[in-house]
């Protein structure tokens, strides 16, 4: 299986358990609420979305990995587009990390 395979499949799971809010204002809660452990943004996602999940991360201390398209976020989470996810579960979360660090390290 691909790394990027692995990572949407992961991104699946964490959907199906419940551990994933996506859209804008449910990532923004999420994140000031402290429930989220990882931010992801499309990398389609507009100028400002990045920008303003780039602030609110670093704001709140929370990691952020720009990863996929807001219609494959959107396929694997059973939703219509999304530009950014919050994962809520600390061991998707890291798993999740780990693998798009992983994918990064391995196009360099």
């Amino acid at each position: 299986m691909r790394l990027a395979d692995k990572i949407l499949s992961m991104i699946s799971l964490a959907a199906a358990a419940g551990k994933i809010s996506s859209g804008q204002a449910l990532v923004e809660s999420a994140v000031r609420s402290g429930k989220c452990s990882l931010v992801l943004t499309a990398g389609d996602a507009s100028a400002n979305t990045r920008k303003s999940c780039e602030n609110m991360c670093k704001y709140y201390n929370v990691p952020l990995r720009i990863y996929a398209t807001r219609e494959e976020f959107g396929k694997y989470t059973g939703k219509g587009f999304r530009a950014a996810l919050a994962v809520m579960d600390s061991g998707f979360a890291g798993a999740i990390i780990r693998l798009i660090d992983q994918e990064a390290v391995s196009h360099s």
